[in-house]
C-alpha cells in the first residue's frame, strides 16, 4: 500500500544562484521518501513529504544546509531584504564615487588620500559586501563555488593588501602617489593600492542583484491581484430584507441580491430573475451569458443587465475564483530553476584562479623575488580574474534592453525571462482579447427585399439605445461610425424582455405607430415572417459563430444585424512574423470550434484548440512541454493567468485583467499582437547581448590572467584593463538602443 503523502510549499531564503538550488534539492532528496523542486525566480520550494514526516524536519534540513525557511503565506507582505539591497547599492555607490576617483585621478591624490580612501572604503567592502561573504562562507562549507566566493575572494584580497601597503609599507606615507607602470617593478610593488577595486567590484554586483530582485518579488503579486476582483461584499436576503455583509460571512445556502453592474459575490445558482452575464474574465467567451432560474453563475463575474437572486453553493477557497488562483500558484513553483551561466562557469574558473594566484605567488618566492613583489604578482591574477566586466554583464544589457523595451511598450520582468525567448518553439495565443479585440461589433446588415438599410439600422439603434445590454450597446455605439448621423424615431411603450430583446412603438404621431422587435432570431420569429433570403443569411454568418439580431415590425422581418468579435487588425501580421521567428502558433480558446476556427483562418493559424476550460488550457500547455516543445502563451484574461504561467514564457496583453498581467513574464502596454512580435525580438536580442558580454568578460580574463603570472601587468594596470573591460561591456549593451520595432505592412492574408 503507497505511503500517505503531503505537499509543503515553503519559502526560502539565501538562496543566490542555481547552486543554492541543487544544494537544497540534494539535502532534501536525502530524506526517506522526500522530493522537492526548489524554484530560484519565486523563491519558493514544493516539498513532497511523507505524512510522518513533520514540518519542522525539512525546514531544519533546509536550514542546516544555511538557508532560512518558512511555510508560505498565500498573500505575503514584501520581503524585507527588498529594500535592504537597494540601500547597501546606494550607499556603497556613494562611498565608492570618491574612492576611484583619487586612485584613478592622480590630481586628486592629496596628501592623506590613501587614508581617507581606507575608511571610506571599509564600509563598502565590509557592510556593502556582506552578502558576498556570508554566501562564500556557506560555500566552503559545502566545498563548492560560485561567483560570490569569486567576489568575495576579490574584494577581500584587494582590500587586505591595501591595509598591509598602509600600514607597513611606504603606501602609508603622506604625499605618496600611486605610480601607474606597465610592469611591476620592485620598487613599485608596495606602492600600489587596490582599495577601488573591491569598492567598485561590490557596487556593480550589488547592481546586478538589485536589478534580478525586481522579478522575485513579484512572485506573489499575481494572487494579491486575483484576490482583489472578488466581490468585498455581498448584499444577502435575510428574512426577505437585503443585507450588506462581508463576503468572508457568505455561507452556503445563503441568499444573495445581485443588481445590474454589481459582481456577483460567490458560485451559485440563480433562484430568481434574468440576466446577461459576462463571464468573459473566466471563459474567454467574449458574447455575456443569459441567465435565469437554475442556470449556475461564478463568483467575481459581473451581472451585466438584470435583476438575479443567486443561491450560494461554494464559498471562500472553493469558489473558482480561488481554485485558478491555486493553478497559478502551483505553475509558478513548477517552473524549472534558472540556470545562470555565470554560475556554471564559475564553479570551474573561480578554484582554477585562486590555484593560479597560489602558484604564481610560490613560483615567485622560489625563484628569489622579494615577498611583496610576489605578492604583487598573485594579487594582479586576482584582480585581473575579478568578475568586474561579469558583474556588468547582465545588468547592463538587461538596463538597456529592458528600457528600449518601456519605450516600445514592452515590458520585461527580469533576466530569467530572456532565456526562455531563444529556444521558444510554439506561441499558444489567446483568442477573445489577443488575436481579436475583445470588443463585439457590427460586421454586417442584411436587409430584405424592398427594405431600407438605413431605416433598419436607425430603428435598431433607436430600440436599442434603451438597454444596457452588451448586444444592445454594440449596435447603439455602432450608429456612430456612420459619417452621416441617423435620423433615429420617436418610441414609446419599450419593454425589455430578458434575455431574447426588446419590443418598442414607433411614434408616427398619430398614436397608432408599428412595433418594433429588436432581438433574437428564434423570439422575433415567432410573431414575424422571415424571408428564405434572410434565413440563409443567418445560417451562413451562425456558421462562422457570428451572433445574429432580427429587426422586425408589421409581421415581418425586416433585416438582420450580424456582430462578432473582430480581428485586430496587425493580427494577421504577428502570425505570419511568429512564423517567420521559427514558431508555431497555436490558437487557443474558450470559444466553440466553429468561431475559432474562422479566427484561425483569418490570420493564418492551423492549429487550433477550442471549448478549452482554464485547468484544460494549464494541462494543453504543460502537454506541448510534455511533447518537448518550449512554450510561449499570448493572453490576457484570468482564465489565462494560470496557463501564463504555466507556459515556460508568459505574455500578457496591456489592457487585460491584472492578473494575467501579474502572472505573465513580459507584459505588452499596447494592444496590438505585433507586440508580441517584438517582445521575443527584443528578448532575443537582449540575451544575446548577455551572451556576449560574458564571453568577451571571460575572454579577457584567461588572456589577461598569463601575463599577470608572469608579471608582465602591474596590478594597477590590471585595474585599469578591468574597468577597460566594463566598458567594453556598456558599449556593447548599448546597442539595443538601435532597437526597432516591426513595422506594420499588408501580408496578404484574406480569407
Amino acid at each position: 500500500m503507497d505511503a500517505v503523502t503531503r505537499t509543503l510549499d515553503l519559502d526560502i531564503t539565501g538562496m543566490t544562484c542555481a547552486s543554492c538550488v541543487a544544494r537544497i534539492e540534494k539535502k532534501l532528496g536525502k530524506m526517506d521518501s522526500v522530493s522537492a523542486s526548489v524554484n530560484l525566480a519565486t523563491g519558493r520550494a514544493r516539498v513532497v513529504t511523507p505524512d510522518s514526516t513533520s514540518t519542522e524536519a525539512v525546514v531544519a534540513v533546509i536550514e542546516a544546509a544555511g538557508y532560512g525557511a518558512s511555510l508560505h503565506q498565500p498573500d505575503p507582505e514584501p520581503s524585507p531584504d527588498a529594500p535592504a539591497v537597494g540601500s547597501r547599492l546606494v550607499v556603497s555607490a556613494c562611498l565608492t564615487l570618491p574612492v576611484a576617483a583619487m586612485a584613478m585621478i592622480p590630481p586628486a591624490q592629496f596628501p592623506g588620500w590613501q587614508w581617507v580612501s581606507l575608511v571610506l572604503a571599509l564600509p563598502v567592502v565590509s557592510w556593502g559586501a556582506w552578502p558576498f561573504h556570508r554566501a562564500m562562507a556557506v560555500n566552503l562549507r559545502h566545498r563548492s563555488a560560485t561567483m560570490d566566493t569569486l567576489v568575495s575572494l576579490g574584494v577581500l584580497v584587494s582590500f587586505l593588501w591595501s591595509v598591509y601597503a598602509l600600514c607597513w609599507t611606504p603606501a602609508g606615507v603622506m604625499g605618496m602617489r600611486m605610480p601607474l607602470e606597465w610592469f611591476p617593478s620592485r620598487e613599485s610593488a608596495t606602492m600600489t593600492l587596490y582599495l577601488e577595486v573591491g569598492c567598485v567590484l561590490t557596487v556593480l554586483i550589488l547592481l546586478g542583484r538589485h536589478l534580478e530582485a525586481g522579478a522575485s518579488r513579484r512572485s506573489s503579486a499575481a494572487i494579491r491581484a486575483l484576490l482583489d476582483l472578488g466581490a468585498k461584499d455581498a448584499t444577502v436576503l435575510v428574512d426577505g430584507t437585503p443585507t450588506p455583509i462581508p463576503i468572508d460571512q457568505v455561507a452556503v445556502g445563503d441568499l444573495c441580491l445581485v443588481l445590474p453592474g454589481e459582481k456577483i459575490p460567490t458560485d451559485g445558482v440563480v433562484v430568481d430573475g434574468h440576466s446577461a452575464v459576462d463571464e468573459s474574465m473566466l471563459t474567454g467567451e467574449s458574447i455575456p451569458c443569459d441567465r435565469g432560474p437554475g442556470d449556475p453563475v461564478v463568483g467575481a463575474t459581473m451581472n451585466a443587465q438584470g435583476r438575479l437572486v443567486v443561491r450560494a453553493t461554494r464559498v471562500g477557497a472553493d469558489t473558482q475564483l480561488a481554485q485558478i488562483g491555486r493553478l497559478i500558484e502551483q505553475a509558478q513553483t513548477g517552473k524549472a530553476p534558472v540556470q545562470r551561466l555565470a554560475d556554471t562557469i564559475s564553479s570551474v574558473f573561480v578554484p582554477v584562479v585562486i590555484t593560479i594566484a597560489v602558484l604564481t605567488w610560490i613560483g615567485w618566492s622560489l625563484t628569489g623575488h622579494p615577498a611583496a613583489q610576489a605578492f604583487a604578482a598573485a594579487v594582479a591574477v586576482l584582480v585581473i580574474a575579478c568578475p568586474c566586466a561579469l558583474g556588468l554583464a547582465t545588468p547592463a544589457a538587461i538596463m538597456v534592453g529592458t528600457g528600449r523595451g518601456a519605450s516600445l511598450g514592452i515590458l520585461i520582468r527580469g533576466p530569467q525571462i530572456l532565456e526562455s525567448t531563444r529556444r521558444i518553439d510554439t506561441v499558444v495565443l489567446d483568442k477573445t482579447g489577443t488575436v481579436t479585440s475583445g470588443r463585439l461589433s457590427v460586421v454586417d446588415l442584411i436587409v430584405d427585399d424592398g427594405a431600407d438599410p438605413f431605416t433598419v439600422l436607425s430603428v435598431a439603434v433607436a430600440v436599442e439605445s434603451n438597454s444596457t445590454h452588451p448586444l444592445a450597446q454594440a449596435i447603439a455605439s455602432h450608429a456612430l461610425s456612420h459619417d452621416a448621423p441617423l435620423a433615429l424615431p420617436a418610441l414609446s411603450h419599450v419593454a425589455s424582455h430578458a434575455g431574447l430583446g426588446m419590443t418598442a412603438q414607433v411614434d408616427d404621431g398619430s398614436g397608432a405607430g408599428s412595433t418594433v422587435s429588436v432581438g433574437r432570431v428564434s423570439w422575433v420569429a415567432e410573431s414575424a415572417t422571415i424571408s428564405p433570403l434572410l434565413e440563409s443569411a443567418r445560417i451562413d454568418h451562425e456558421s462562422r459563430g457570428r451572433t445574429v439580431v432580427a429587426v422586425a415590425w408589421d409581421g415581418r422581418v425586416r433585416g438582420l444585424i450580424a456582430l462578432a468579435d473582430t480581428v485586430r487588425a496587425t493580427s494577421a501580421q504577428a502570425v505570419a512574423d511568429l512564423i517567420a521567428l521559427g514558431t508555431t502558433p497555436c490558437l487557443l480558446t474558450g470559444d466553440n470550434a466553429t468561431v475559432a476556427h474562422s479566427v484561425a483562418s483569418q490570420v493564418g493559424i492551423q492549429h487550433v484548440i477550442a471549448s478549452v476550460l482554464p485547468e484544460g488550457k494549464v494541462a494543453v500547455v504543460a502537454e506541448l512541454q510534455a511533447q518537448g516543445h518550449v512554450v510561449a502563451m499570448v493572453a490576457d484574461g484570468i482564465n489565462d493567468a494560470a496557463a501564463l504561467s504555466q507556459a515556460d514564457l508568459g505574455i500578457a496583453m496591456g489592457a487585460g485583467s491584472d492578473v494575467a498581467i501579474e502572472a505573465s513574464d513580459i507584459t505588452l502596454v499596447r494592444d496590438d499582437l505585433l507586440s508580441a512580435v517584438d517582445a521575443i525580438r527584443l528578448s532575443r536580442a537582449t540575451l544575446g547581448r548577455i551572451h556576449m558580454n560574458l564571453f568577451w568578460a571571460f575572454a579577457y580574463n584567461v588572456a589577461a590572467i598569463p601575463l599577470a603570472v608572469l608579471g608582465l601587468l602591474n596590478p594597477m594596470v590590471a585595474g585599469a584593463a578591468m574597468a577597460f573591460s566594463s566598458v567594453f561591456v556598456l558599449q556593447n549593451s548599448l546597442w539595443l538602443r538601435r532597437f526597432t520595432p516591426t513595422p506594420a505592412r499588408d501580408v496578404g492574408i484574406s480569407r
